[in-house]
């Protein structure tokens, strides 16, 4: 099996780099973002719905995939300024080869400290299951794709858990929080896709978002789990090389290095397969010995499992909310012992 290239865009404007991508007939994938329309009326940026007409644009594509966007909302927003049903609606006004689950990125920008993490997985998993029952509502259940998330490779076996209904043979999944991600190390990329590759049943495949051009020779070893992987890193070459050129930056510029770039990923998958050393295992994590920080942590994974349930909503964890939570915990204990 080969690992299919997937070409990210900037956008769906018509131009030099859509029409680059028409003529490779290279499958591509846009961004939630890219598609959306925003206005300053009312004195501040205010999300207003999708560029539809955009498109149109695409019907010359050899195929196109729909991402929610989930790491520009957060880095750019502090979330998604539309809704689930906004989104998946998007999902519904184009046959997109495949489209992918709303999910909360946990990379170190976005997810500072341990727990925000472990909250943010909670609402990946909440945000996939409801993506599904809309999109069962919409009736374009069948080309979405869930998404799974971690820091650590066993946070993304906790997705896997909780969404192992939904992952049938031959079903694909989507690998957020990977772009950012160094190829070695306990918490590195193939630490990750090692792992799900020996916790997923056969059939069961990967696509990673996001990933370096230089991970591919690591990830052919696993080319039977993975089946794609998409970037636009073509946009940062151009940028530079303009730069240092002293050249605009043009939309033409920018699809000869999408061009070259797809061209240098394809001789990447013609090298030798590369493995790394024995891998290292992450950390495990210790329960908390002082009664109060275990209290915290209880309180903190109640509030996750309710969510993830869909008995709270994605953003009902709150410090002061944690807080209340433990002490009644906490009380309870002190009143057991």
């Amino acid at each position: 099996m080969d690992i299919e290239i997937i070409v990210g865009l900037p956008h769906l404007g018509a131009g030099p780099i859509l029409r680059r991508a028409c003529t490779l007939r290279q499958p591509t994938l846009i961004s939630a973002n890219c598609l959306s329309r925003w206005s300053d009326r009312r004195g501040w940026r205010e999300w207003t719905g999708w560029r539809l007409d955009q498109l149109r644009n695409a019907r010359g594509l050899a195929s196109l995939c729909l991402d929610s966007g989930g790491f520009v909302a957060a880095a750019r927003y502090g979330g998604f300024p539309w809704s689930l049903a906004d989104y998946v609606s998007l999902a519904a006004a184009y046959p997109f080869r495949w489209w992918a689950s709303a999910d909360y990125c946990v990379e170190a920008e976005i997810a500072a400290d341990r727990e925000e993490v472990i909250d943010r997985l909670a609402r990946t998993i909440r945000a996939n299951r409801d993506c599904r029952r809309l999109a069962e509502d919409q009736g374009n259940a069948d080309t979405l794709i869930p998404v799974i998330q971690g820091r650590r490779p066993t946070d993304y076996e906790r997705c896997v858990d909780a969404l192992w209904g939904s992952l049938r043979p031959g079903a694909l999944i989507g690998v957020g929080s990977m772009c950012r991600r160094d190829i070695h190390g306990p918490e590195g990329l193939i630490a990750v896709v090692d792992h799900l590759d020996q916790i997923l049943p056969i059939g069961v495949r990967l696509h990673a978002f996001g990933v370096k051009g230089t991970a591919l020779p690591f990830l052919l070893p696993f080319r039977h789990r993975i089946a794609s992987i998409d970037s636009q890193a073509y946009g940062i070459s151009a940028r530079r090389a303009a730069h240092t050129a002293r050249t605009p930056k043009t939309d033409e510029f920018v699809a000869d290095h999408l061009e070259r770039w797809v061209a240098g990923q394809q001789r990447r998958l013609s090298l030798p397969p590369q493995r790394l050393p024995q891998q290292l295992h992450a950390e495990r994590e210790n329960p908390p010995s002082d009664p109060w920080e275990a209290a915290i942590a209880r309180a903190r994974s109640e509030i996750r499992d309710l969510i993830e349930s869909g008995d709270l909503d994605h953003d009902e964890i709150t410090a002061a909310w944690v807080e209340q939570w433990a002490a009644d915990i906490h009380r309870r204990q002190a009143a057991e012992q």
